[in-house]
């Protein structure tokens, strides 16, 4: 047996998040689209799970359904009560959305008036949060100051201000180059082991799933399925030498597999 077969296992207990058979479609024009198919799935309590499989695999929207913005089409998504709270969900999206008219602080402070928090412990979060990934010092800068990595740390801030027990995040680093990605990746995975948040990453990249998870979901190419659980016994914290090592490579063997079907090795040929 492979030592990633052996690593499979289930779920821990505590779940947050519930999927069970959840099926969506869409109508394009004159044809209904299943994007996904019959998908169950537990989050449990301060795992980091990642999602990974081909564009059009229904990713994002499982993702969004999860978050309550779009409903399935049959199936049932059911919540812990924490994350059905106000403010019990953080969302980070591929682009960092800041408001350009705001500096760092402005828009990491944006969800504490749409919630109604207190001024003054929302202030104090939002420097706790700044001080965490190190923007210490750029409260007052715009957006258009920062890099693209600095920006996506302040969205991730602003997902974070009212400690929300479950943190979505929808590709956040795909516009990113190569090397900037590698440091969001050991950055967010600093920010996970500092608390007991659960995390849902969607993501096309299969190292990236496999380096930041305790749990990779490949899904199916469309309609999306998942075509397995892999449990992720990667020892943490992982560095940039975890890159190098045998059981991470393959792990990315065993899940590139399975997201790119059974054709891939004769289209590879």
């Amino acid at each position: 047996m492979s030592v990633v077969a052996a690593a499979q296992s289930s779920v821990p207990s505590g779940a947050l998040v519930t999927v069970t058979a959840v099926t969506k479609e869409f109508r394009q024009g004159q044809n209904q689209v299943r994007a996904l198919e019959d998908v169950s799935l537990t989050i449990g309590q301060a795992e980091f799970v990642t999602i990974v499989g081909a564009s059009g695999c229904g990713k994002t929207t499982l993702l969004s359904m999860m978050a309550g913005l779009v409903d399935p089409t049959s199936g049932t998504i059911a919540k812990d009560p924490r994350v059905s709270r106000r403010g019990g969900v953080g969302m980070v999206f591929q682009s960092p959305v800041l408001l350009p008219w705001r500096n760092v602080t402005g828009n990491v402070l944006a969800p504490a008036e749409i919630y109604g928090m207190d001024k003054k412990q929302a202030q104090v979060r939002a420097t706790e949060l700044l001080t965490q990934v190190e923007l210490r010092g750029f409260e007052k800068s715009m957006p258009y100051q920062l890099s693209g990595g600095m920006q996506q740390r302040v969205a991730i801030c602003r997902a974070l201000l009212s400690d929300p027990p479950l943190l979505l995040m929808d590709e956040p680093f795909g516009a990113l180059d190569a090397l900037t990605r590698e440091r969001m990746n050991l950055e967010l995975q600093r920010i996970f082991l500092m608390g007991d948040k659960t995390v849902v990453l969607v993501t096309h990249s299969i190292e990236e799933a496999v380096f930041l998870s305790d749990r990779v979901i490949a899904m199916t190419p469309r309609p999306g399925r998942i075509a397995e659980e892999i449990r992720n016994e990667l020892p943490r914290p992982r560095t940039v030498d975890t890159y190098e090592s045998h059981l991470f490579t393959e792990y990315c063997g065993h899940v590139r597999k399975l997201v790119m079907g059974p054709g891939a090795q004769a289209i590879a040929a």
